[in-house]
């Protein structure tokens, strides 16, 4: 409870979240902009500019495409969707991009006083903020790989319109600096992704709770079993709000957990190596890196029917997979042991410690029909404009 209303808090309102996203703190780092619609516009063109890339072929965009669920649908030649591929043409990460629709109502990434890191963006929560996130893959080698935040920023000089919005939102020389004008990028792209057009609210499921849709029965069945602590375990993990079935649910507590994902071969294959993804432990800012292997940050459900593939590392393509793998914990069925995209037992975790057994055999085991409940429950967080791209049964 107290991290939603610590969320809440700070996003209270569009104003205040405009407020947020309309300051590149600390000293020398920029004035604040006045006009925070100018700088959530100016953020926009700069999430869709490719000539912030090396090679001028890659933007934000590239990888959160706006019209498929803001995650990347490229494929790519050995892996499908499962990583992306960076400016170069050929470097791919190790990672599935996740959406960055509902990036915004992530918490700043912190340790808790009861020792639990929750928050942050990227899946291991390196990035504490939107502005942190969006400094990111424009200097990440295997994505947009440009050298330094000076030839970025001299990439920004060369458009006069930049130059003259820059100049009107920060001042004349914000970007005669490289660190300033770097940060002035970075905030207008984090006031972009702070806009409703990233967390429009306007799913079926959220018409229903304002009574402006209906639910199917299979639906309705699913919504109760999601939020129901006695036949699933979902909303331990995928439900912020203290109680479930509330308006403006994100469906994630933003912590971090290791929930026994095993690895994707065709990444391994592809990168020469077994990856063997740390997940939290790679984040700079925690120390015990033991307890931190193989855990990973709780993503929002919304939109997941149509931002597959899924896991940190893309290995499972259906989303139903994702339930089966999910229910194996609890079932004693020898067919609920069996991947249903390999035809083989469900492969070992990638980073064996640190399970969340506590969570994931805390539900009973689910019967088809329930497991498809869930499945149609989970295709109605799909945002109104991306419901088109629900597959078909």
């Amino acid at each position: 409870m107290r991290l939603y209303r610590k969320i809440m808090a700070g996003l209270a309102s569009a104003a205040t979240a405009f407020a947020l996203a309309a300051t590149v703190a600390g000293p020398g780092h920029g004035a604040p902009a006045a006009d925070p619609a100018a700088l959530a516009r100016l953020g926009e063109q700069l999430f869709h500019d490719t000539n912030l890339s090396r090679n001028r072929t890659q933007a934000c965009a590239t990888c959160h495409m706006p019209d498929l669920g803001l995650a990347d649908g490229r494929e790519v030649e050995g892996t499908g969707r499962a990583v992306s591929l960076g400016d170069d043409g050929t470097s791919i990460g190790t990672r599935n991009a996740p959406t960055a629709g509902y990036a915004l109502l992530s918490p700043a990434f912190a340790l808790t006083a009861a020792g639990a890191y929750v928050g942050g963006q990227f899946l291991d929560g390196r990035a504490a903020t939107l502005e942190d996130q969006a400094a990111g893959p424009p200097l990440n080698p295997l994505e947009m790989a440009m050298p330094d935040k000076a030839a970025v920023v001299a990439r920004l000089r060369e458009n006069k319109d930049y130059v003259a919005a820059f100049g009107a939102l920060f001042g004349k020389t914000v970007l005669d600096d490289a660190e300033t004008g770097y940060a002035a990028m970075t905030g207008a792209i984090a006031a972009f992704e702070r806009t409703p057009a990233f967390a429009p609210f306007d799913s079926k499921y959220d018409r229903f709770l304002r009574g402006e849709a209906v639910l199917t029965p299979e639906e309705e069945l699913g919504r109760v079993l999601f939020f129901s602590s006695q036949f699933t375990n979902c909303s331990q993990c995928h439900r912020l709000k203290p109680v479930g079935g509330q308006e403006g649910e994100t469906f994630s507590n933003y912590q971090f957990h290791n929930i026994g994902v095993p690895a994707n071969p065709a990444l391994d294959a592809a990168q020469g190596k077994p990856v063997a993804d740390q997940g939290l432990a790679a984040n700079d800012a925690v120390t015990d890196k033991a307890a931190a292997a193989g855990r990973f940050k709780v993503p929002t459900l919304r939109n997941v029917a149509v931002t597959g593939p899924y896991m940190h590392n893309g290995v499972f393509k259906d989303l139903r997979t994702v339930i089966l793998f999910y229910n194996k914990y609890n079932a004693k069925a020898a067919r609920r042991q069996i991947d249903p995209e390999t035809g083989a037992p469900w492969a070992p975790p990638e980073v064996a410690g640190n399970i969340s057994l506590k969570e994931l055999e805390s539900g009973p085991a689910l019967d088809d029909k329930r497991i498809n409940a869930l499945v149609a429950f989970l295709k109605t967080l799909t945002d109104r404009r991306y419901e088109a791209l629900i597959p078909a049964e």
